[in-house]
């Protein structure tokens, strides 16, 4: 029996055993009953983008892995949070994918831009490729804020989608940045990247015959990823339910995360279990027919979601957002206030106006990774990022005092000062991130 019978025996039997509970079941923003909505449930399950691990696809870089098999899972799962995006965008949240059904050119123009081929805007070929200057070799596990930055990379290049991609660190959302970026006047770019078969497909979101002045958009489509840490080894309680809030907002588009040296993209949950697609099942590479189409029922996971207790959550996450217009961010933003004023919930992060005066970049404070500096002080190569660096610190702290998140960037002056002082680019890596 291969692996992808056992996985499959597995959801199987784990969708059959679905609690029985009135709670309701929590899918991306959308509510349902396990009494009465199984199969609408399960259509919105298979309607994600189910990538996982391949084999047999061209070389990456020409003479590097032609299968990701191993040490891929968390880079899939950048690609299954960043395609419901696509999705979100380009199709709309309530759309359904079903076996059979003829699909429309924005929909295989989304699933071509994953497909694993070098010359593909989020490939597996890319995101490992593009990965090497964030300090990953080809083959390396990645960690959710790592995939995130890569993923904001390329998606510069995809000017069909033309979405605005904001991360925000250090447990902060700076409402005035986001603004910034996402209000800028731009030329919508049309979808020359993929043309168009349908005479009346849409450019970019407006008619093809559409004025120009009608195409100048004062909002780019906003995706928001919150890179996170919730404890230092395990998830802290006190964040369980700001967590499950995340995946009840419409602009939600799930968690990366999972267990450790295991990824996983959440898209739910139901009592005290989370609800998520498992990339960990090798399936043979797929290549677009001659006329274009390309064999998606691999693409969909036809059977059951797997489920694991939220308790069990590694804390390192990246919690995914996607706001098309300025009214949903504007909406998104009102939720978090109310978010923070629930009684037992701890904050994931801090939602702020504008950009606190003692947050500094790494550039700023002469602790650009990988670069020695004038006073001999330089980022260990090693960690992710800033915000990596400064997490073990700053969650250590918050383990034991139980510190809420929203006052964690008020110290990170203090932390950096002290990190400074301890000659940083001496001491080893202490801590080891998952996935990474």
């Amino acid at each position: 029996m291969d692996a992808a019978t056992l996985t499959y025996d597995t959801l199987r039997f784990e969708y059959e055993d679905f609690p029985e509970t009135k709670e309701p079941v929590w899918i991306l923003g959308r509510t349902y009953s396990v009494f009465t909505e199984k199969e609408e449930i399960l259509l919105d399950v298979t309607s994600r983008l189910w990538f996982t691990y391949r084999k047999n696809f061209p070389a990456i870089g020409g003479t590097g892995p032609t299968s990701d098999t191993g040490w891929g899972c968390m880079l899939r799962c950048g690609q299954m949070i960043f395609a419901q995006a696509l999705i979100c965008r380009h199709l709309g949240r309530d759309w359904r994918w079903e076996k059979g059904k003829r699909q429309t050119d924005n929909y295989f123009n989304i699933l071509n831009a994953f497909i694993d081929k070098k010359d593909s805007y989020y490939s597996i070929h890319q995101i490992a490729q593009m990965g090497v200057g964030e300090g990953k070799s080809i083959g390396q596990w990645y960690g959710p804020n790592t995939v995130a930055q890569v993923l904001k990379k390329l998606a510069t290049f995809d000017t069909w989608s033309s979405l605005a991609v904001h991360i925000a660190m250090d447990n902060t959302v700076v409402m005035e940045e986001i603004r910034r970026l996402c209000k800028s006047n731009f030329l919508c770019a049309g979808a020359a990247a993929f043309p168009a078969a349908e005479s009346d497909l849409l450019y970019n979101g407006f008619p093809d015959g559409a004025e120009v002045t009608d195409r100048l958009s004062q909002w780019k489509p906003l995706v928001l990823l919150i890179p996170l840490r919730l404890g230092l080894t395990d998830i802290n309680e006190a964040y369980i339910e700001t967590l499950k809030h995340c995946f009840m907002m419409p602009q939600s588009l799930g968690v990366i995360g999972g267990k450790p040296n295991s990824a996983h993209y959440f898209i739910g949950y139901v009592g005290e279990e989370l609800i998520y697609l498992d990339p960990h099942t090798t399936q043979p590479a797929m290549e677009p027919s001659d006329n274009g189409c390309i064999p998606d029922e691999s693409f969909h996971c036809q059977h059951p979601p797997c489920r694991m207790s939220i308790a069990e959550l590694d804390p390192s996450i990246a919690v995914g957002f996607f706001c098309n217009t300025e009214e949903d961010f504007n909406n998104w933003c009102q939720q978090i206030k109310k978010l923070s004023l629930l009684r037992g919930a701890l904050p994931m992060f801090e939602l702020v106006e504008h950009q606190p005066s003692h947050f500094s970049s790494p550039d700023v404070l002469n602790l650009t990774p990988g670069k020695a500096q004038p006073s001999g002080i330089s980022v260990d190569k090693h960690f992710c990022s800033y915000q990596e660096l400064m997490c073990p610190v700053i969650y250590t702290m918050h383990s034991y005092l139980f510190l809420p998140a929203v006052t964690l960037s008020s110290i990170t002056a203090f932390l950096t000062v002290s990190l400074i002082s301890h000659s940083v680019h001496s001491s080893k890596r202490a801590f080891s991130f998952p996935f990474s």
